[in-house]
């Protein structure tokens, strides 16, 4: 166990000093908020794999799989696809719209391609983001005290605590830039731990004659069928709840956007769809590998929590020097998503409200120290959630994920690829998404149907009916230099 905590305390003290070497590179707020457009591709791309695939994919999934049986890769592969189709046809998209229209958040392109309701839709996005992904931070948090409570069995208040305390400092000492590049430091190990932790867990599956078919069948009836055993009607509704991660992929993530809004040129965003891909299919093969191998080798209700079931597998099954490799794996995880969803919220705050919307005159440096501000800010705000709240990881990450990337995908995609839409449009999505979510959840229905899913055609539908009705008068293309009149 001291192996494990000398390896976990090296690598906050390594995560940390990166942080204050990038911070050196901080000239403006360009740099702070998105890297200025010196961050090579590839680290983009390892950057937006860690911030993208968090506790939710070691702590949520691999338990998720674990209490589902076969039926959970449609999860794996909803979420692949819709990786793999952002960087084959958004990223590019991203770099060169944001060169066209000078802008560094989602919230502000948005209002800058609709000028005519630009303040609205400022608000609208901002207050979105800042208040839904305030829950997707405190998940993290709450994700990095389970695993320093199984580990060390740490109070979860201690854990949730220091957790806090290493995401405030990286992000607070070199904003976009040093978040990327411990993020990329932390993929690496989160796919170590991802190729590495089923590859030993089958090998001693193997050694001892366990059967995997016979586990999936002593679990429950349905373990064992890639369809939960369903049939009919049925099976469409578990296909779309699962597969229906792949929306919230479409453009409406903002902390995976802003990496393809920070890419120099083509031949960076070449090289980082490459990256992204690769890393992509390992990560979601070794993830549901490691479910699929929690149920060989342990019993339904054998965790009070399943999130726990895997860093419980690396303790069981690894010496305790790459058991700390691995957790600290996890650990990367958790807080390079927490990280970027930091940066986030603050350019929302500081850039969307602060400089664009309420218009205040503040020098850059005045800005930066507003952000840094805003960091510890949220921060603490995500902590406090982190420690009141009982929702497991995979849930709450599920939910933020509707409201924000299911309601903002449509627009996005609408304003990337339809002419007709129209800035009331615009409002119409962003509201009808956040209501239909926030209702969507209260209710059975999202235990039938996943808001996941629903929240994205809601969105979609009212944007369109609302753009054709109340169209915008010459409103300027700067794709085309033209007006586009309709």
């Amino acid at each position: 166990m001291n192996t494990i905590l000398i390896i976990f305390i090296l690598y906050c003290i390594g995560i940390c000093t990166i942080g204050i070497y990038f911070s050196k590179s901080i000239q403006t707020k360009s740099d702070f908020l998105l890297g200025g457009k010196k961050i090579p591709g590839w680290v983009l791309a390892f950057s937006e794999r860690a911030t993208g695939e968090s506790a939710w994919l070691l702590l949520g999934y691999t338990g998720f799989v674990f209490m589902t049986g076969l039926s959970g890769i449609w999860v794996a592969i909803g979420i692949s696809i819709g990786i793999i189709f952002s960087w084959v046809f958004l990223a590019k998209r991203f770099m060169k719209e944001t060169e066209k229209y000078d802008v560094l958040t989602l919230s502000d392109y948005l209002a800058v391609r609709f000028g005519q309701k630009a303040n609205v839709i400022r608000w609208l996005a901002s207050l979105l983001i800042v208040g839904l992904m305030i829950f997707y931070i405190g998940a993290q948090m709450a994700g990095a005290g389970k695993i320093l409570f199984t580990t060390f069995n740490l109070p979860i208040i201690v854990g949730v605590v220091l957790s806090c305390a290493v995401i405030i400092f990286t992000s607070f000492s070199g904003g976009f830039i040093s978040v990327v590049w411990t993020d990329m430091i932390q993929s690496l190990m989160m796919i170590v731990t991802l190729v590495g932790l089923p590859i030993v867990a089958f090998t001693h599956i193997v050694a001892n004659d366990i059967s995997v078919t016979d586990s999936l069948l002593r679990a429950g009836d349905s373990f064992d069928a890639w369809f939960g055993g369903l049939s009919g009607f049925a099976i469409g509704v578990l296909f779309f709840n699962n597969f229906s991660w792949f929306f919230g992929f479409l453009g409406g993530q903002p902390q995976l956007s802003a990496r393809f809004m920070a890419l120099k040129n083509e031949k960076e965003a070449n090289q980082g769809t490459i990256v992204a891909t690769v890393w992509t299919i390992l990560a979601y093969v070794g993830a549901f590998s490691i479910g699929i191998a929690g149920i060989a080798l342990y019993n339904q209700g054998s965790f009070s929590d399943v999130e726990t079931m895997m860093p419980t597998m690396v303790l069981e099954l690894m010496p305790p020097w790459i058991a700390g490799i691995i957790l600290a794996g996890v650990l990367a995880a958790i807080n390079s998503t927490a990280n970027s969803q930091i940066m986030v919220i603050t350019s929302s705050i500081t850039e969307d409200i602060v400089h664009k919307t309420l218009k205040l005159r503040l020098t850059e440096k005045q800005l930066i120290l507003l952000s840094r501000i805003s960091i510890i800010i949220i921060a603490l705000v995500g902590m406090v959630i982190a420690l009141v709240s009982d929702s497991l990881v995979y849930l709450v990450v599920s939910w933020a994920w509707a409201g924000i990337g299911c309601t903002l995908s449509p627009a996005i995609l609408m304003t990337f690829f339809w002419k007709r839409y129209s800035s009331i449009g615009v409002i119409a999505t962003i509201i009808s998404g956040f209501v239909s979510t926030v209702l969507w959840i209260s209710t059975p229905l999202e235990s039938i149907i996943t808001s996941r899913f629903t929240t994205f055609f809601i969105a979609a539908f009212f944007g369109i009916v609302f753009s054709l009705v109340f169209p915008d008068k010459n409103r300027i293309d700067k794709d085309a230099d033209t007006k586009v009149v309709v």
